[in-house]
């Protein structure tokens, strides 16, 4: 039995090689080249396959997701019935994520932006210093990312505020839950992080009242989904000044038409999709050990709730 790769070219032959450093004896396909449908055993895919085709395979017992998200693998029609999903919890995965964070906090925080423009202009001009202790983070999910992005951000001073769906305790942080507790946080968070899970209910979450909710002047990161986000909203709340700012990883669609915006606009920061990119390496022996429960009959690490979405 065999397992179907599906991504870019480049990080097909790299999960391969992963994969088979492991297992030699694995049998390994590169989609579209999938051979006869009756031999896929486990399907390990990304965010542009198409779900309805994983129905093709009659024998198939477990799909992965190639990251944390997966949202993609919910889109309808879904996933075949009975087949289980898992995704991946890696640490190098979350190590990327918190740099990626700490980056972008403390670029608006040591007002990076205003001093690539002095530096542009030619002034030499000293800014006001920052007060650490006075810079409220708040996080919008307390999983994985957004825990390890809590605790790195909280030796450096900053006072950090965590929200989640139910009741969530992280140790230094002040957490708050639902969505009366989501209404208590925003007005205070001078830097607001994006690291839910996109589901129905998180869809669009970043929208004209939250945004409205943050102190003027607030700052936002989204690094969870682009599905997060409503790009007018944002658009508009840069224009008035309410939102400073803005450092943008996910989209909605990718990649970002080159006509968009955001691509030009002098208060938003992007990168393509790349704040924590799955390294084979690293993941693969999740995979391999899911394959193995699998076979066994044994319960799955990482395993998809779907009533949750996550």
């Amino acid at each position: 039995m065999a397992v179907l790769l599906s991504t870019g070219p480049a990080a097909m032959a790299a999960w391969r090689d992963a994969l088979l450093a492991l297992d030699p004896a694995l049998d390994i396909r590169l989609f579209p080249e999938a051979g006869d449908p009756a031999g896929i055993e486990a399907a390990v895919v990304w965010t542009s396959h198409d779900m309805a085709e994983l129905r093709r395979y009659p024998n198939l017992r477990l799909i992965v997701s190639m990251g944390a998200g997966v949202d993609h693998l919910l889109r309808p029609p879904g996933p075949p019935p009975g087949v289980p999903v898992a995704r991946l919890v890696d640490a190098r995965l979350t190590q990327g994520m918190t740099e990626w964070v700490l980056l972008n906090v403390l670029r608006f925080h040591r007002q990076d932006p205003e001093y690539r423009a002095l530096q542009a202009a030619r002034r030499w001009e000293e800014l006001p210093a920052p007060d650490t202790a006075a810079r409220r983070i708040g996080i919008l999910g307390l999983g994985e990312l957004g825990g390890a992005a809590a605790r790195a951000l909280l030796p450096l001073g900053f006072p950090v505020m965590g929200w989640s769906r139910g009741p969530k305790q992280v140790p230094g942080v002040e957490t708050f839950h639902g969505p009366a507790g989501l209404e208590a946080m925003l007005p205070r968070a001078d830097i607001l992080i994006c690291l839910l899970p996109l589901t129905p209910e998180t869809r669009g979450v970043l929208n004209a009242r939250t945004l409205s909710l943050l102190p003027r002047g607030a700052f936002l990161l989204n690094a969870a989904r682009g599905g997060h986000l409503v790009q007018e909203d944002l658009l508009a709340a840069l224009e008035s000044g309410q939102v400073a700012g803005a450092a943008l990883d996910v989209f909605e669609p990718e990649p970002l038409p080159p006509d968009h915006p955001f691509w030009t606009h002098p208060k938003v920061v992007m990168t393509p999709h790349a704040a924590s990119i799955t390294i084979p390496e690293s993941a693969a022996p999740q995979v391999i050990e899911n394959l193995r429960r699998v076979r066994q009959g044994a319960p799955l690490i990482n395993l998809v709730d779907f009533a949750r979405g996550y």
